[in-house]
Protein backbone atom coordinates (compact mmCIF):
# COMPACT_ATOMS: atom_id res chain seq x y z
CA UNK A 1 0.00 0.00 0.00
CA UNK A 2 3.02 2.46 0.51
CA UNK A 3 4.32 1.77 -3.02
CA UNK A 4 0.66 2.63 -4.39
CA UNK A 5 0.82 5.57 -2.30
CA UNK A 6 4.01 6.99 -3.21
CA UNK A 7 3.10 6.57 -7.27
CA UNK A 8 0.24 8.04 -6.75
CA UNK A 9 0.92 10.97 -5.65
CA UNK A 10 3.99 11.42 -7.55
CA UNK A 11 1.63 10.73 -10.84
CA UNK A 12 -0.80 13.26 -9.73
CA UNK A 13 2.09 16.32 -9.15
CA UNK A 14 2.90 15.37 -12.61
CA UNK A 15 -0.26 16.16 -13.76
CA UNK A 16 -0.49 19.47 -13.30
CA UNK A 17 2.01 20.45 -15.90
CA UNK A 18 0.15 18.44 -18.51
CA UNK A 19 -2.52 18.51 -20.76
CA UNK A 20 -5.89 16.52 -19.46
CA UNK A 21 -6.76 13.25 -22.05
CA UNK A 22 -7.77 9.68 -21.77
CA UNK A 23 -5.59 7.46 -22.20
CA UNK A 24 -6.69 4.30 -19.83
CA UNK A 25 -8.72 1.21 -20.64
CA UNK A 26 -12.18 0.18 -19.64
CA UNK A 27 -11.72 -2.85 -17.72
CA UNK A 28 -13.17 -5.97 -19.59
CA UNK A 29 -16.68 -6.56 -18.65
CA UNK A 30 -17.42 -3.00 -16.95
CA UNK A 31 -20.78 -2.88 -16.27
CA UNK A 32 -22.78 -0.32 -17.98
CA UNK A 33 -20.44 1.35 -20.26
CA UNK A 34 -18.70 -1.84 -22.32
CA UNK A 35 -22.74 -2.27 -22.54
CA UNK A 36 -23.23 1.04 -23.97
CA UNK A 37 -20.68 1.14 -26.39
CA UNK A 38 -21.87 -2.19 -27.94
CA UNK A 39 -24.71 -0.64 -28.53
CA UNK A 40 -23.86 2.10 -29.77
CA UNK A 41 -21.90 0.36 -32.87
CA UNK A 42 -25.15 -1.55 -33.50
CA UNK A 43 -26.74 2.21 -33.57
CA UNK A 44 -23.91 2.92 -36.31
CA UNK A 45 -21.93 5.73 -34.32
CA UNK A 46 -18.50 3.49 -33.51
CA UNK A 47 -16.82 2.08 -36.07
CA UNK A 48 -17.56 -1.60 -36.94
CA UNK A 49 -13.76 -2.79 -37.39
CA UNK A 50 -13.64 -2.61 -33.42
CA UNK A 51 -14.75 -6.34 -32.67
CA UNK A 52 -14.87 -6.41 -29.20
CA UNK A 53 -13.23 -9.85 -29.48
CA UNK A 54 -10.25 -8.52 -27.15
CA UNK A 55 -10.97 -6.48 -24.17
CA UNK A 56 -9.86 -4.33 -22.45
CA UNK A 57 -10.43 -1.79 -24.66
CA UNK A 58 -8.50 1.21 -24.96
CA UNK A 59 -10.55 4.28 -24.76
CA UNK A 60 -8.11 5.97 -27.24
CA UNK A 61 -8.97 3.81 -29.89
CA UNK A 62 -12.71 5.20 -28.62
CA UNK A 63 -11.66 8.64 -29.10
CA UNK A 64 -10.79 9.08 -25.64
CA UNK A 65 -12.38 12.51 -24.75
CA UNK A 66 -16.08 11.51 -25.37
CA UNK A 67 -16.22 8.13 -24.19
CA UNK A 68 -18.33 9.74 -20.79
CA UNK A 69 -19.48 12.57 -22.98
CA UNK A 70 -20.02 16.16 -22.74
CA UNK A 71 -20.87 17.13 -19.23
CA UNK A 72 -20.91 13.52 -18.30
CA UNK A 73 -23.65 12.79 -21.16
CA UNK A 74 -22.29 9.44 -22.77
CA UNK A 75 -24.53 10.06 -25.00
CA UNK A 76 -25.86 13.82 -25.20
CA UNK A 77 -27.34 14.10 -28.44
CA UNK A 78 -25.12 15.72 -31.58
CA UNK A 79 -22.12 14.23 -29.42
CA UNK A 80 -20.79 11.14 -31.17
CA UNK A 81 -18.40 8.65 -29.60
CA UNK A 82 -16.68 9.45 -33.21
CA UNK A 83 -14.62 6.35 -35.10
CA UNK A 84 -10.91 5.19 -34.53
CA UNK A 85 -8.43 7.89 -34.59
CA UNK A 86 -4.50 7.54 -34.59
CA UNK A 87 -3.98 10.80 -32.94
CA UNK A 88 -2.69 10.82 -29.09
CA UNK A 89 -0.97 13.41 -27.13
CA UNK A 90 2.49 13.08 -26.30
CA UNK A 91 1.50 13.74 -22.50
CA UNK A 92 -1.69 12.95 -20.81
CA UNK A 93 -3.45 11.94 -17.39
CA UNK A 94 -6.42 10.71 -16.08
CA UNK A 95 -8.31 10.11 -12.82
CA UNK A 96 -10.14 6.69 -13.49
CA UNK A 97 -13.62 6.57 -12.61
CA UNK A 98 -14.27 5.85 -9.06
CA UNK A 99 -16.57 2.57 -8.57
CA UNK A 100 -17.92 0.66 -5.26
CA UNK A 101 -20.38 -2.34 -6.25
CA UNK A 102 -22.14 -3.84 -3.47
CA UNK A 103 -23.79 -7.23 -3.31
CA UNK A 104 -25.95 -9.43 -1.29
CA UNK A 105 -26.67 -12.80 -1.56
CA UNK A 106 -29.69 -14.59 0.56
CA UNK A 107 -29.17 -18.38 1.14
CA UNK A 108 -26.58 -19.60 -1.25
CA UNK A 109 -24.05 -17.98 -4.37
CA UNK A 110 -25.24 -16.98 -7.01
CA UNK A 111 -24.12 -14.81 -10.27
CA UNK A 112 -20.76 -14.48 -12.02
CA UNK A 113 -18.49 -12.31 -13.85
CA UNK A 114 -17.24 -9.92 -11.36
CA UNK A 115 -13.53 -10.23 -10.98
CA UNK A 116 -11.98 -10.47 -7.55
CA UNK A 117 -15.59 -10.86 -5.74
CA UNK A 118 -15.74 -14.24 -4.56
CA UNK A 119 -19.04 -17.24 -4.49
CA UNK A 120 -20.60 -15.66 -1.32
CA UNK A 121 -23.13 -15.95 1.02
CA UNK A 122 -24.12 -12.33 2.62
CA UNK A 123 -22.66 -9.06 1.66
CA UNK A 124 -19.86 -7.98 -0.01
CA UNK A 125 -18.03 -4.55 -1.15
CA UNK A 126 -15.69 -4.45 -4.25
CA UNK A 127 -14.30 -0.85 -4.78
CA UNK A 128 -11.67 0.70 -7.41
CA UNK A 129 -10.19 3.69 -8.35
CA UNK A 130 -7.06 5.27 -9.77
CA UNK A 131 -4.92 7.32 -12.17
CA UNK A 132 -3.54 6.30 -15.92
CA UNK A 133 -0.53 8.53 -16.80
CA UNK A 134 1.41 8.57 -20.96
CA UNK A 135 4.34 10.24 -22.02
CA UNK A 136 4.65 9.63 -25.72
CA UNK A 137 5.32 5.82 -26.06
CA UNK A 138 4.95 4.84 -22.19
CA UNK A 139 1.45 3.73 -20.43
CA UNK A 140 1.04 3.60 -16.50
CA UNK A 141 -1.88 2.25 -14.82
CA UNK A 142 -2.16 2.28 -11.62
CA UNK A 143 -6.27 0.74 -10.63
CA UNK A 144 -5.98 -1.29 -7.60
CA UNK A 145 -9.38 -3.08 -5.94
CA UNK A 146 -10.05 -3.79 -2.45
CA UNK A 147 -12.69 -6.59 -1.77
CA UNK A 148 -14.83 -7.34 1.97
CA UNK A 149 -16.97 -9.74 1.57
CA UNK A 150 -18.82 -11.19 5.07
CA UNK A 151 -18.82 -15.05 3.87
CA UNK A 152 -21.06 -16.89 5.73
CA UNK A 153 -21.74 -20.41 5.99
CA UNK A 154 -24.17 -21.87 3.76
CA UNK A 155 -25.80 -25.33 2.53
CA UNK A 156 -23.58 -26.61 0.27
CA UNK A 157 -23.12 -30.23 -1.50
CA UNK A 158 -25.01 -32.18 1.71
CA UNK A 159 -22.66 -35.28 3.89
CA UNK A 160 -25.92 -38.01 3.50
CA UNK A 161 -24.86 -39.08 -0.25
CA UNK A 162 -23.67 -42.53 -0.48
CA UNK A 163 -20.10 -42.60 -1.23
CA UNK A 164 -20.32 -43.67 -4.38
CA UNK A 165 -22.29 -40.30 -5.04
CA UNK A 166 -20.00 -37.84 -3.22
CA UNK A 167 -16.95 -39.96 -4.69
CA UNK A 168 -18.45 -38.72 -8.13
CA UNK A 169 -18.82 -35.22 -6.68
CA UNK A 170 -15.13 -35.20 -5.72
CA UNK A 171 -14.11 -36.16 -9.03
CA UNK A 172 -14.75 -32.90 -10.58
CA UNK A 173 -13.48 -31.28 -7.27
CA UNK A 174 -10.39 -33.26 -7.69
CA UNK A 175 -9.73 -32.52 -11.51
CA UNK A 176 -10.38 -28.90 -10.56
CA UNK A 177 -9.67 -26.11 -8.02
CA UNK A 178 -13.60 -24.49 -7.11
CA UNK A 179 -13.94 -24.31 -3.24
CA UNK A 180 -17.86 -23.97 -2.34
CA UNK A 181 -16.39 -21.15 0.36
CA UNK A 182 -13.46 -19.17 0.70
CA UNK A 183 -12.10 -19.86 4.16
CA UNK A 184 -14.03 -19.50 7.55
CA UNK A 185 -15.21 -15.75 8.58
CA UNK A 186 -15.14 -13.01 6.45
CA UNK A 187 -12.90 -12.59 3.53
CA UNK A 188 -10.74 -9.73 2.28
CA UNK A 189 -8.32 -8.68 -0.29
CA UNK A 190 -6.39 -5.93 -1.25
CA UNK A 191 -4.84 -6.24 -5.50
CA UNK A 192 -3.38 -4.64 -8.45
CA UNK A 193 -6.66 -4.92 -9.61
CA UNK A 194 -6.45 -3.04 -13.33
CA UNK A 195 -2.61 -2.04 -13.33
CA UNK A 196 -0.63 -2.29 -16.39
CA UNK A 197 2.67 -0.60 -17.51
CA UNK A 198 3.02 -1.13 -21.56
CA UNK A 199 5.17 0.47 -24.21
CA UNK A 200 3.42 1.11 -27.51
CA UNK A 201 4.21 1.59 -31.02
CA UNK A 202 1.21 2.18 -33.56
CA UNK A 203 -1.18 -0.58 -32.95
CA UNK A 204 1.23 -2.69 -30.90
CA UNK A 205 1.47 -2.78 -27.36
CA UNK A 206 4.21 -4.66 -24.79
CA UNK A 207 4.03 -4.59 -21.13
CA UNK A 208 3.36 -6.32 -17.31
CA UNK A 209 -0.37 -6.23 -16.49
CA UNK A 210 -2.48 -7.31 -13.88
CA UNK A 211 -5.65 -6.62 -16.01
CA UNK A 212 -8.72 -8.95 -16.20
CA UNK A 213 -8.93 -10.49 -20.13
CA UNK A 214 -11.87 -11.24 -22.01
CA UNK A 215 -11.22 -12.96 -25.34
CA UNK A 216 -13.95 -13.64 -27.61
CA UNK A 217 -17.01 -11.85 -28.86
CA UNK A 218 -19.35 -13.07 -25.55
CA UNK A 219 -21.23 -10.93 -23.51
CA UNK A 220 -22.04 -13.15 -20.50
CA UNK A 221 -19.94 -15.28 -20.64
CA UNK A 222 -16.36 -16.38 -22.61
CA UNK A 223 -14.87 -19.92 -22.49
CA UNK A 224 -11.20 -19.27 -22.52
CA UNK A 225 -10.93 -15.49 -20.78
CA UNK A 226 -13.83 -13.12 -18.93
CA UNK A 227 -13.82 -11.01 -15.92
CA UNK A 228 -15.24 -14.05 -13.70
CA UNK A 229 -11.87 -13.94 -11.44
CA UNK A 230 -9.11 -11.05 -10.45
CA UNK A 231 -7.24 -10.30 -13.01
CA UNK A 232 -3.68 -12.54 -13.42
CA UNK A 233 0.03 -11.68 -13.17
CA UNK A 234 1.21 -11.47 -17.21
CA UNK A 235 3.10 -10.34 -19.85
CA UNK A 236 1.59 -9.37 -23.15
CA UNK A 237 2.13 -8.53 -26.53
CA UNK A 238 -0.63 -7.83 -28.38
CA UNK A 239 -2.29 -5.04 -30.41
CA UNK A 240 -4.31 -2.01 -29.04
CA UNK A 241 -6.50 -0.94 -31.93
CA UNK A 242 -7.55 -3.37 -35.38
CA UNK A 243 -4.18 -3.50 -37.48
CA UNK A 244 -4.93 -2.50 -41.23
CA UNK A 245 -3.63 -4.73 -44.08
CA UNK A 246 -4.80 -5.16 -47.86
CA UNK A 247 -6.66 -8.25 -46.73
CA UNK A 248 -8.62 -6.49 -43.89
CA UNK A 249 -7.86 -5.72 -40.22
CA UNK A 250 -6.34 -8.45 -37.42
CA UNK A 251 -6.30 -7.76 -33.69
CA UNK A 252 -4.63 -10.15 -31.04
CA UNK A 253 -2.85 -11.45 -28.30
CA UNK A 254 0.62 -13.33 -26.86
CA UNK A 255 0.84 -13.54 -23.24
CA UNK A 256 2.22 -15.93 -20.28
CA UNK A 257 0.91 -15.46 -17.07
CA UNK A 258 1.01 -16.89 -14.08
CA UNK A 259 -2.32 -18.43 -12.18
CA UNK A 260 -2.18 -19.40 -8.57
CA UNK A 261 -4.41 -21.77 -6.43
CA UNK A 262 -7.24 -21.13 -4.01
CA UNK A 263 -5.67 -22.88 -0.84
CA UNK A 264 -8.89 -24.27 0.07
CA UNK A 265 -10.86 -27.33 0.44
CA UNK A 266 -13.64 -27.62 -1.87
CA UNK A 267 -16.52 -28.53 0.66
CA UNK A 268 -17.60 -27.53 3.91
CA UNK A 269 -17.62 -30.85 5.41
CA UNK A 270 -14.17 -31.52 6.69
CA UNK A 271 -14.35 -35.03 7.04
CA UNK A 272 -15.57 -35.30 3.11
CA UNK A 273 -12.58 -33.49 2.78
CA UNK A 274 -10.15 -35.75 4.34
CA UNK A 275 -11.71 -39.07 3.11
CA UNK A 276 -11.93 -38.09 -0.92
CA UNK A 277 -10.03 -34.81 -1.97
CA UNK A 278 -6.50 -35.20 -3.48
CA UNK A 279 -4.76 -32.01 -1.98
CA UNK A 280 -4.20 -29.36 -4.22
CA UNK A 281 -0.69 -28.86 -5.64
CA UNK A 282 1.12 -25.18 -4.04
CA UNK A 283 3.14 -24.86 -7.12
CA UNK A 284 1.76 -22.02 -9.54
CA UNK A 285 0.69 -22.42 -13.29
CA UNK A 286 2.35 -21.31 -16.04
CA UNK A 287 0.34 -19.87 -18.75
CA UNK A 288 0.45 -19.51 -22.35
CA UNK A 289 -1.93 -17.89 -24.42
CA UNK A 290 -2.41 -16.99 -27.90
CA UNK A 291 -5.73 -14.93 -29.57
CA UNK A 292 -5.99 -14.13 -33.21
CA UNK A 293 -9.03 -12.22 -34.63
CA UNK A 294 -9.64 -11.04 -38.60
CA UNK A 295 -11.97 -8.61 -40.06
CA UNK A 296 -11.99 -9.22 -44.12
CA UNK A 297 -11.83 -6.35 -46.02
CA UNK A 298 -14.77 -7.42 -48.23
CA UNK A 299 -17.06 -7.94 -45.54
CA UNK A 300 -17.83 -5.31 -43.07
CA UNK A 301 -19.36 -6.36 -39.65
CA UNK A 302 -17.53 -9.53 -39.43
CA UNK A 303 -14.83 -11.07 -37.53
CA UNK A 304 -13.45 -14.44 -37.37
CA UNK A 305 -10.33 -16.12 -34.83
CA UNK A 306 -9.02 -18.41 -32.70
CA UNK A 307 -7.98 -18.45 -29.33
CA UNK A 308 -5.17 -21.10 -27.57
CA UNK A 309 -4.38 -21.69 -24.10
CA UNK A 310 -1.92 -24.06 -22.52
CA UNK A 311 -0.65 -24.40 -18.41
CA UNK A 312 1.25 -26.48 -16.52
CA UNK A 313 2.90 -26.61 -13.24
CA UNK A 314 5.67 -24.29 -13.36
CA UNK A 315 7.60 -27.02 -11.62
CA UNK A 316 7.30 -29.49 -14.55
CA UNK A 317 8.11 -26.76 -17.12
CA UNK A 318 11.04 -27.41 -19.33
CA UNK A 319 12.69 -24.14 -20.77
CA UNK A 320 13.04 -25.40 -24.61
CA UNK A 321 10.97 -22.62 -26.90
CA UNK A 322 8.25 -25.15 -26.96
CA UNK A 323 8.06 -25.12 -23.07
CA UNK A 324 7.75 -21.40 -23.16
CA UNK A 325 5.51 -21.22 -25.45
CA UNK A 326 3.52 -24.14 -27.04
CA UNK A 327 0.89 -22.42 -28.42
CA UNK A 328 2.65 -22.76 -31.19
CA UNK A 329 2.82 -26.61 -31.23
CA UNK A 330 0.53 -28.62 -33.42
CA UNK A 331 -2.85 -29.12 -33.07
CA UNK A 332 -2.96 -32.92 -33.05
CA UNK A 333 -0.52 -35.78 -31.06
CA UNK A 334 0.44 -37.47 -34.28
CA UNK A 335 4.02 -35.89 -34.63
CA UNK A 336 4.78 -34.43 -38.24
CA UNK A 337 7.73 -36.81 -39.14
CA UNK A 338 7.14 -39.69 -41.19
CA UNK A 339 7.95 -42.37 -38.45
CA UNK A 340 4.75 -41.29 -36.95
CA UNK A 341 5.29 -41.48 -33.55
CA UNK A 342 3.04 -39.58 -31.66
CA UNK A 343 3.85 -36.94 -28.69
CA UNK A 344 2.45 -38.13 -25.10
CA UNK A 345 1.39 -34.88 -23.62
CA UNK A 346 -0.29 -36.26 -20.68
CA UNK A 347 3.12 -37.37 -19.57
CA UNK A 348 4.09 -33.60 -20.01
CA UNK A 349 1.60 -32.11 -17.44
CA UNK A 350 0.36 -29.66 -20.22
CA UNK A 351 -4.07 -29.12 -20.35
CA UNK A 352 -4.71 -27.10 -23.55
CA UNK A 353 -7.91 -25.38 -24.59
CA UNK A 354 -8.47 -23.94 -28.02
CA UNK A 355 -11.77 -21.94 -29.49
CA UNK A 356 -12.81 -20.73 -32.52
CA UNK A 357 -15.13 -17.57 -32.47
CA UNK A 358 -17.01 -15.12 -35.21
CA UNK A 359 -19.19 -12.22 -34.94
CA UNK A 360 -21.45 -10.62 -37.30
CA UNK A 361 -22.83 -6.94 -36.62
CA UNK A 362 -25.90 -6.55 -39.35
CA UNK A 363 -25.63 -2.52 -39.16
CA UNK A 364 -28.60 -1.56 -41.48
CA UNK A 365 -30.59 -4.14 -39.30
CA UNK A 366 -29.49 -2.57 -35.65
CA UNK A 367 -28.02 -6.02 -34.89
CA UNK A 368 -25.05 -8.77 -34.22
CA UNK A 369 -25.16 -12.21 -33.65
CA UNK A 370 -22.10 -14.43 -32.63
CA UNK A 371 -20.92 -18.08 -31.51
CA UNK A 372 -17.59 -19.76 -29.82
CA UNK A 373 -17.11 -23.25 -30.23
CA UNK A 374 -14.05 -24.99 -28.11
CA UNK A 375 -12.85 -28.58 -27.51
CA UNK A 376 -9.97 -28.69 -24.52
CA UNK A 377 -8.41 -32.36 -25.57
CA UNK A 378 -6.13 -32.85 -28.18
CA UNK A 379 -7.27 -34.70 -30.97
CA UNK A 380 -5.01 -38.00 -31.79
CA UNK A 381 -5.22 -36.99 -35.76
CA UNK A 382 -7.48 -34.89 -38.02
CA UNK A 383 -9.22 -38.09 -39.21
CA UNK A 384 -10.22 -38.68 -34.87
CA UNK A 385 -11.33 -34.67 -35.30
CA UNK A 386 -13.16 -35.05 -38.57
CA UNK A 387 -15.35 -37.78 -36.64
CA UNK A 388 -15.68 -36.73 -33.31
CA UNK A 389 -15.54 -32.99 -33.38
CA UNK A 390 -17.45 -32.71 -30.55
CA UNK A 391 -15.26 -34.12 -27.68
CA UNK A 392 -14.46 -32.32 -24.72
CA UNK A 393 -16.76 -29.23 -26.20
CA UNK A 394 -18.01 -26.56 -25.12
CA UNK A 395 -20.13 -23.60 -27.00
CA UNK A 396 -22.09 -20.52 -26.51
CA UNK A 397 -24.19 -18.92 -29.23
CA UNK A 398 -25.89 -14.88 -28.49
CA UNK A 399 -27.42 -12.28 -30.28
CA UNK A 400 -28.31 -8.81 -29.79
CA UNK A 401 -30.35 -6.79 -31.16
CA UNK A 402 -31.85 -2.25 -31.00
CA UNK A 403 -35.47 -1.74 -31.99
CA UNK A 404 -35.84 1.96 -32.08
CA UNK A 405 -39.26 3.71 -30.91
CA UNK A 406 -41.05 6.03 -33.01
CA UNK A 407 -40.73 9.63 -32.46
CA UNK A 408 -38.29 8.96 -29.49
CA UNK A 409 -34.45 9.29 -28.55
CA UNK A 410 -35.67 5.63 -27.03
CA UNK A 411 -34.74 1.98 -27.78
CA UNK A 412 -35.86 -1.51 -27.13
CA UNK A 413 -33.06 -3.47 -26.29
CA UNK A 414 -32.73 -8.06 -26.75
CA UNK A 415 -29.78 -9.19 -25.61
CA UNK A 416 -29.57 -13.34 -25.69
CA UNK A 417 -26.88 -16.19 -24.89
CA UNK A 418 -26.45 -19.38 -23.95
CA UNK A 419 -23.19 -21.34 -22.99
CA UNK A 420 -23.43 -25.09 -22.78
CA UNK A 421 -20.68 -27.03 -20.85
CA UNK A 422 -22.05 -30.36 -20.28
CA UNK A 423 -20.53 -33.21 -21.94
CA UNK A 424 -22.33 -34.63 -25.16
CA UNK A 425 -23.78 -37.47 -26.03
CA UNK A 426 -20.27 -38.50 -27.29
CA UNK A 427 -19.11 -40.06 -24.13
CA UNK A 428 -21.71 -42.82 -24.51
CA UNK A 429 -19.59 -44.12 -27.50
CA UNK A 430 -15.77 -42.74 -26.51
CA UNK A 431 -15.92 -43.84 -22.69
CA UNK A 432 -16.50 -47.25 -21.22
CA UNK A 433 -19.83 -47.12 -19.06
CA UNK A 434 -22.09 -43.95 -19.51
CA UNK A 435 -20.15 -41.94 -16.53
CA UNK A 436 -18.17 -39.87 -19.56
CA UNK A 437 -14.78 -38.05 -18.84
CA UNK A 438 -13.69 -34.73 -17.46
CA UNK A 439 -15.67 -31.40 -17.79
CA UNK A 440 -14.96 -27.86 -19.53
CA UNK A 441 -12.20 -26.24 -17.61
CA UNK A 442 -11.32 -29.09 -15.12
CA UNK A 443 -7.64 -31.44 -15.89
CA UNK A 444 -6.73 -34.85 -14.45
CA UNK A 445 -2.81 -33.06 -14.07
CA UNK A 446 -3.10 -29.28 -13.94
CA UNK A 447 -6.09 -28.35 -11.51
CA UNK A 448 -8.36 -26.53 -13.47
CA UNK A 449 -8.73 -23.42 -15.54
CA UNK A 450 -8.77 -20.87 -12.49
CA UNK A 451 -7.09 -17.83 -10.97
CA UNK A 452 -7.68 -18.39 -6.64
CA UNK A 453 -9.78 -20.75 -6.95
CA UNK A 454 -12.00 -19.34 -9.80
CA UNK A 455 -12.43 -20.15 -13.54
CA UNK A 456 -11.23 -17.54 -15.30
CA UNK A 457 -13.54 -18.24 -18.25
CA UNK A 458 -16.87 -19.63 -18.07
CA UNK A 459 -18.46 -18.26 -14.05
CA UNK A 460 -21.56 -20.67 -14.13
CA UNK A 461 -20.07 -23.64 -12.58
CA UNK A 462 -18.60 -26.82 -13.53
CA UNK A 463 -20.48 -29.07 -16.45
CA UNK A 464 -23.39 -26.14 -16.03
CA UNK A 465 -25.22 -24.81 -18.92
CA UNK A 466 -26.70 -21.37 -18.97
CA UNK A 467 -29.77 -19.58 -20.96
CA UNK A 468 -29.93 -15.94 -20.17
CA UNK A 469 -32.70 -13.65 -22.23
CA UNK A 470 -32.59 -9.96 -21.47
CA UNK A 471 -34.98 -7.33 -22.49
CA UNK A 472 -34.80 -3.41 -21.39
CA UNK A 473 -35.98 -0.19 -22.26
CA UNK A 474 -33.01 2.11 -23.10
CA UNK A 475 -32.43 5.48 -23.42
CA UNK A 476 -29.02 6.83 -23.17
CA UNK A 477 -27.33 5.18 -20.60
CA UNK A 478 -30.88 4.65 -18.49
CA UNK A 479 -32.15 1.55 -18.83
CA UNK A 480 -35.06 -0.45 -17.30
CA UNK A 481 -35.66 -4.22 -18.13
CA UNK A 482 -36.01 -7.53 -17.38
CA UNK A 483 -33.63 -11.18 -17.29
CA UNK A 484 -34.68 -14.35 -17.17
CA UNK A 485 -32.17 -17.16 -16.68
CA UNK A 486 -32.35 -20.68 -16.75
CA UNK A 487 -28.97 -22.47 -15.04
CA UNK A 488 -28.96 -26.36 -15.40
CA UNK A 489 -26.15 -26.82 -12.21
CA UNK A 490 -23.50 -29.20 -13.03
CA UNK A 491 -24.83 -31.52 -15.12
CA UNK A 492 -21.86 -33.61 -15.79
CA UNK A 493 -21.38 -34.73 -12.00
CA UNK A 494 -25.54 -35.65 -12.30
CA UNK A 495 -25.12 -38.03 -15.19
CA UNK A 496 -22.28 -39.70 -13.96
CA UNK A 497 -23.61 -39.92 -10.42
CA UNK A 498 -27.63 -40.66 -11.04
CA UNK A 499 -27.71 -41.61 -14.59
CA UNK A 500 -31.24 -42.00 -16.21
CA UNK A 501 -32.70 -42.15 -12.93
CA UNK A 502 -36.07 -40.85 -12.14
CA UNK A 503 -36.47 -40.11 -8.59
CA UNK A 504 -33.32 -37.22 -8.68
CA UNK A 505 -33.86 -34.89 -11.35
CA UNK A 506 -30.83 -31.88 -12.29
CA UNK A 507 -30.55 -29.52 -10.32
CA UNK A 508 -32.06 -26.27 -12.18
CA UNK A 509 -32.00 -22.15 -11.12
CA UNK A 510 -34.78 -20.51 -12.47
CA UNK A 511 -34.30 -17.23 -12.26
CA UNK A 512 -36.19 -13.20 -12.49
CA UNK A 513 -33.74 -10.31 -12.66
CA UNK A 514 -35.10 -6.89 -12.34
CA UNK A 515 -32.72 -4.23 -14.10
CA UNK A 516 -32.51 -0.67 -13.37
CA UNK A 517 -28.96 1.55 -14.86
CA UNK A 518 -29.71 5.65 -14.10
CA UNK A 519 -27.32 8.42 -14.56
CA UNK A 520 -27.03 11.77 -12.83
CA UNK A 521 -24.57 13.77 -14.28
CA UNK A 522 -21.36 12.06 -12.69
CA UNK A 523 -22.69 9.96 -11.24
CA UNK A 524 -24.11 6.49 -12.83
CA UNK A 525 -25.94 4.10 -11.18
CA UNK A 526 -26.53 -0.01 -12.45
CA UNK A 527 -28.88 -1.97 -9.99
CA UNK A 528 -29.91 -5.68 -10.33
CA UNK A 529 -32.45 -7.70 -8.17
CA UNK A 530 -32.48 -11.54 -9.10
CA UNK A 531 -35.34 -13.33 -7.72
CA UNK A 532 -33.94 -17.45 -7.73
CA UNK A 533 -36.14 -20.39 -7.45
CA UNK A 534 -34.21 -23.63 -7.24
CA UNK A 535 -35.56 -26.87 -8.60
CA UNK A 536 -34.37 -30.29 -6.72
CA UNK A 537 -31.41 -27.85 -4.70
CA UNK A 538 -27.96 -29.93 -4.36
CA UNK A 539 -30.19 -32.63 -5.96
CA UNK A 540 -31.85 -33.43 -2.63
CA UNK A 541 -35.00 -34.87 -2.04
CA UNK A 542 -37.99 -32.97 -0.11
CA UNK A 543 -38.82 -34.80 3.38
CA UNK A 544 -41.74 -35.34 2.04
CA UNK A 545 -40.64 -37.24 -1.07
CA UNK A 546 -41.19 -41.10 -1.67
CA UNK A 547 -40.56 -43.62 -3.91
CA UNK A 548 -44.00 -43.92 -5.61
CA UNK A 549 -44.24 -39.89 -5.92
CA UNK A 550 -40.37 -38.77 -5.87
CA UNK A 551 -40.42 -34.86 -5.23
CA UNK A 552 -37.52 -32.86 -5.24
CA UNK A 553 -36.15 -30.27 -2.77
CA UNK A 554 -36.58 -26.72 -3.82
CA UNK A 555 -35.24 -23.26 -2.42
CA UNK A 556 -35.74 -20.04 -2.86
CA UNK A 557 -32.97 -16.72 -3.08
CA UNK A 558 -32.13 -13.39 -3.90
CA UNK A 559 -29.48 -11.71 -5.15
CA UNK A 560 -29.47 -8.04 -4.88
CA UNK A 561 -26.33 -5.82 -6.55
CA UNK A 562 -25.78 -2.02 -7.35
CA UNK A 563 -22.80 -0.84 -9.22
CA UNK A 564 -22.02 2.75 -8.20
CA UNK A 565 -19.64 4.73 -10.68
CA UNK A 566 -18.48 8.30 -10.39
CA UNK A 567 -16.71 10.14 -12.98
CA UNK A 568 -13.44 12.12 -11.48
CA UNK A 569 -11.65 12.79 -14.24
CA UNK A 570 -13.25 16.80 -14.89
Amino acid sequence: MRIIFIITFWTGIICLTISTSFSQTLPAGSPVLEEALRRKQLLGELDSGISFNLRPLRLNLLNGEAVYGEEYDFFKEGYPLGTVSRETPRMAFAILPLQNTIQFNSVRPYGWGNGIMIPNVGGQNYTTTGVSFKFRFLNVQLQPEVLWAQNRSWNGFPDDFSAAITRYRFSSWNYGDHPERFGEGAYSKIGWGQSKVSLSAGAFEIGASTENIWWGPGQFNALIFSDNARGFKHLSLNTTRPAKTFLGSFEGQLLIGRLEPSGFDPSQHPELNQQYFRSLPTDWRYLNGLSVSYQPKWVPGLSLGLNRTFQQYNEGRGDAFGDWFPVFEVFTKESLFEDGNTVDYDTKGQDQQVAVFGRFVFLKAGAEFYFEYGRRDHALNWREFTLNPDHARAYLLGFGKLFTLPATNKLIQVRAEMTQQQESVNRYIRYQGTTGGASWHTHAQVRGFTHYGESIGVGIGTGSNVQTLEVALVDRLNKYGIRLERLANNQDFYYKAFGQQQERQPWIDLSLGILADYQVERLIVSTQLQLINSLNYQWQLDARSSSAFPLGKDKFSLMAQAHLIYLLNR
